[in-house]
């Protein structure tokens, strides 16, 4: 079989993750999600929104970018 262009899709299995946060981060994710709505005219739940929020996050931080890229290499 020819190999195709696109390599096979990766699993996009939902992983289910529970934890705990504090009453001051719980209100600012809230507080998050009501600015959310004003901006773009719909609401989006809290647990919709932390996904983006987590991958915007490590996606912007150049120190774990490096550290993830050393420790691949060391493997």
């Amino acid at each position: 079989m020819n190999a195709l262009k696109i390599g096979k899709l990766p699993d996009t299995t939902p992983v289910k993750l529970s934890l705990s946060i504090p009453p001051n981060l719980q209100a600012d994710l809230e507080d998050y999600a009501a600015v959310y709505a004003d901006a773009y005219g719909e609401k989006a739940k809290v647990t919709d929104l932390i996904p983006s929020m987590l991958a915007g996050f490590m996606a912007s931080d150049s120190n774990f970018k490096k550290a993830r890229k050393a420790l691949a290499e060391s493997q």
